[in-house]
């Protein structure tokens, strides 16, 4: 957590409640967007035939409630079956393992000394003592309660309830194009791959594949994807960045000050926030809580943003039930999007990661909330669906206006911005980084010979680096905000080497050169090496006027 004390902070109770005022008026202008359109759904299927998994003391009288309404078997880890008397069908199951989603479920389990079974199931009431599927993010359908007989009651309850057909809607686009995962079996970026807790991304080759069934719509994916493949479609980021404009806009034209946007979801976030509007010690007026269908899904575009529209501070809540791996994504965010406003010379902090089970915890720490310097004038752009896209139109605003105007900002490592740093004397220019460049970051020359990098393009996946044959490239994590950020310069070039025969261009000197001193003791070349100095016509033309070796040999028989 970010805490700054600053002296006076919450002194002037009248400006508190103007601040309070002005609150009301942003949330009702954000409240009074209507909600977006759901372009694309995912649905599914339900019958109710349904799996209860656990030791017979738990799975049996469960299992006889819901047996009352849907077609159940039971998989018991202890026990006897044969003791067992029930009107559906009870296996005795030593090794149980499920995969799935609501309505298409499978579990394959096998008793001892018996053969391997399997079956389709809708629903699944998992008691086992663990869990047979292991995700953070439960799919639908999946009812793992635990031993409170209070979550079992109501998962016995929910499932009752789940029959029928069922929609929800896609949360993510994916483009293909500008993913960094793969190129050419080298391994590039799987940020969204170890994030996502419903394991519903997995490698496919060059690609990913995201499994929509599985997709819980956390965000968290697009939220670290360096390049603006995965991107969050529902609700888009067109329509946070309304709200978000909207609610700033409101509270500062009603006469708050120093705004603070806390971000929270729409469950626990949601009943804390307002749990602490209405404590005896209620949350600073200043404090604006805009709800997220999950916090995860913003990030350093969202957040810079809402600082360029006037915000002072950006407070994202979390309350426990998140995967940890989001906690340190969204750390590791705010950690570069500070490390650019300090290079801009904005004073800081203007970023908290606040973690609170109560409202009295979260009252305590939002009288703390950042309160760092921004820009006296406003910016006007509104959010781009593309995420790169926003960040370029907050960082022109958060830079034209800034203290300072450095040309870059280092970055810590790991960050997605930054520039390729290359060792000319190992370079040949063979240009296999621009093949694996999947960002278009780097470029060859056009018919010269020569290397070039556009930064603005470059998500720093390194698969130039691993690709490259001469390891002659490396990453320089930064942000720059030069002239030639969106240009592409030549990072390297040499001469065109010419076919000594016919003159045509069709290497660069060093490559020629490189291929000389690997290649000279090869068969083909060994007493030619001046083939290596021609280009592929004109060395097949040598080697056929070379008698020796086109000679032909007349066949007789005997």
């Amino acid at each position: 957590m970010n805490i700054r004390f600053d002296e006076g902070q919450g002194s002037d109770p009248l400006q508190d409640q103007r601040d309070a005022l002005a609150r009301a008026a942003a949330l009702d202008a954000a409240q009074a967007l209507s909600d977006p359109e759901v372009l694309d759904s995912v649905s599914y299927r339900s019958q109710g035939n349904t799996l209860v998994a656990g030791f017979a003391a738990d799975a049996l009288p469960l299992a006889d409630r819901l047996a009352q309404a849907l077609p159940v078997t039971v998989l018991l880890l202890d026990g006897d079956v044969a003791n067992v008397t029930r009107a559906y069908p009870v296996h005795t199951a030593r090794a149980i393992a499920l995969t799935g989603w609501l309505g298409a479920f499978e579990a394959r389990w096998q008793a001892s000394g018996q053969d391997a079974q399997e079956a389709r199931f809708d629903l699944v009431l998992d008691l086992c003592p663990a869990r047979l599927l292991a995700s953070h993010q439960r799919p639908h359908g999946y009812f793992a309660p635990g031993a409170s007989d209070t979550g079992r009651n109501a998962a016995v309850a929910d499932m009752l309830e789940m029959v029928g057909e069922f929609e929800k809607p896609k949360y993510f686009a994916y483009k293909e194009r500008l993913c960094a995962h793969s190129r050419n079996t080298r391994s590039g970026c799987n940020a969204c791959i170890d994030i996502c807790s419903a394991k519903a991304i997995q490698g496919a080759g060059e690609k990913i594949q995201v499994n929509p069934y599985l997709c819980a719509g956390c965000g968290a994916c697009t939220t670290v994807c360096p390049s603006g493949a995965l991107g969050y479609a529902y609700p888009p980021a067109t329509h946070t960045g309304r709200r978000l404009k909207a609610a700033l806009r409101a509270y500062l034209d009603a006469g708050g000050s120093d705004p603070v946007i806390l971000f929270h979801d729409t469950g626990d976030g949601a009943a804390l926030a307002l749990q602490a509007q209405d404590a005896p010690q209620a949350i600073p007026g200043r404090v604006i809580p805009l709800p997220l269908y999950h916090t995860a899904s913003t990030g350093i575009d969202v957040w810079l943003a809402a600082l360029a529209y006037g915000a002072r501070g950006i407070t994202v809540l979390m309350t426990g039930t998140e995967a940890p791996q989001y906690a340190q994504a969204l750390g590791q965010q705010m950690t570069i999007a500070q490390t650019v406003l300090a290079g801009l010379g904005y004073a800081g902090p203007h970023f908290q990661l606040l973690r609170a089970s109560s409202p009295e915890e979260l009252v305590v720490a939002l009288r703390h909330a950042p309160r760092g310097q921004v820009p006296q004038q406003t910016a006007t752009f509104n959010l781009a669906q593309d995420k790169r896209n926003t960040l370029d139109y907050a960082l022109d605003h958060l830079h034209r206006h800034a203290p300072g105007q450095p040309q870059h900002v280092a970055l810590p490592a790991g960050a997605p911005f930054g520039f390729v740093a290359i060792d000319k004397d190992k370079c040949s220019l063979c240009m296999a980084c621009v093949g694996a460049c999947p960002a278009g970051a780097l470029q060859d020359g056009q018919g010269l010979p020569q290397l070039r990098f556009i930064e603005k393009n470059c998500v720093q996946c390194s698969l130039c680096v691993t690709t490259c044959p001469e390891h002659a490239l490396a990453l320089e994590p930064r942000m720059s905000f030069a002239d030639t950020r969106n240009q592409a310069v030549v990072l390297n070039e040499t001469r065109p080497f010419h076919c000594i025969r016919c003159d045509k261009p069709f290497g660069t000197l060093q490559m020629i050169e490189n291929m000389l001193s690997r290649l000279s003791g090869h068969a083909a070349f060994a007493d030619n090496l001046d083939r290596i100095r021609m280009c592929g016509d004109c060395r097949v033309v040598d080697m056929l006027q070379d008698q020796q070796e086109a000679k032909v040999t007349q066949l007789r028989r005997t």
